[in-house]
This record gives structure tokens, C-alpha cells and sequence, in this order.
């Protein structure tokens, strides 16, 4: 028997703000709201599909630095560069962490300065359900 990833947790100064920004990027919905403003965002099929939900902890001081752990995406619908302006416009921003600029992946920030890659690689919207 094995375990499956099925929550990632972030901590956030604006879980709000945070939430609104995933959900856009990843079509994903508010599925639960606790009296201390934490969030947790989801595909629209809910909790326990293949696609793991995300908690957005209000923390006051996040701890700076880079993290240890960030989320790699594909596009799903269109090809990378279309998916990359849509990112951009959205509110993640290009960071620099050391790439060469040979490198098939983006790297970027979402509002808060927490990294993710968009990744070349189109998945098909259909496996994901």
C-alpha cells in the first residue's frame, strides 16, 4: 500500500488574496473557509480526486527565503507561451534562482514570492479529472 499527496500547505500573509490568485491560475475553488481566515482551494470535484487540494495558512511573518518545496505546472488548454502570459497577467512575475537560460521551464513568483515552474510539457485536460 502507498500514500498519496493529498494537501499541500502554504503559508501566507493574504490567504485571500493567495486564493484568488491559484484558483485563477489552476481553475481550481474555495472549498472550505475557517474562522481564522485559512483557505482551502481545490479542483470543483472536491477533496480526494487525483489533483491535491491547497491550504492557505494566514501566517502574520511566512518564513523568508527560498522554500524547499514548489510546485511545478503544465499547461493544459494552450501552448507554453500563451500559458505564460496568462500567468504574467495574472500576477506571478519571472524570478531568477541561477538558471542559464537554456533551460525548457519558466521560473516564477506568484504574488507573495512563492516559486513555481511552468514546465513545457502539455498534459492533457482530460487525465486530470
Amino acid at each position: 500500500m502507498a500514500s498519496r499527496l493529498s494537501e499541500l500547505v502554504l503559508e501566507t500573509r493574504d490567504p485571500a488574496a493567495l486564493a484568488e490568485f491559484w484558483c485563477a491560475v489552476l481553475d481550481f475553488v474555495v472549498l472550505d473557509r475557517e474562522d481564522d481566515g485559512t483557505l482551502e482551494i481545490g479542483p470543483r470535484t472536491g477533496f480526494g480526486g487525483l489533483q491535491p487540494t491547497i491550504i492557505l495558512s494566514r501566517h502574520d511573518a511566512p518564513q523568508p527565503g527560498k522554500g524547499r518545496l514548489h510546485l511545478d505546472l503544465s499547461p493544459t488548454d494552450r501552448d507554453h507561451d500563451q500559458e505564460l502570459d496568462r500567468l504574467l497577467a495574472l500576477g506571478a512575475r519571472h524570478a531568477d534562482v541561477g538558471q542559464t537560460g537554456d533551460e525548457s521551464w519558466h521560473v516564477l513568483q506568484d504574488p507573495e514570492g512563492n516559486a513555481f515552474c511552468l514546465l513545457r510539457t502539455r498534459l492533457d485536460r482530460s487525465a486530470q479529472a
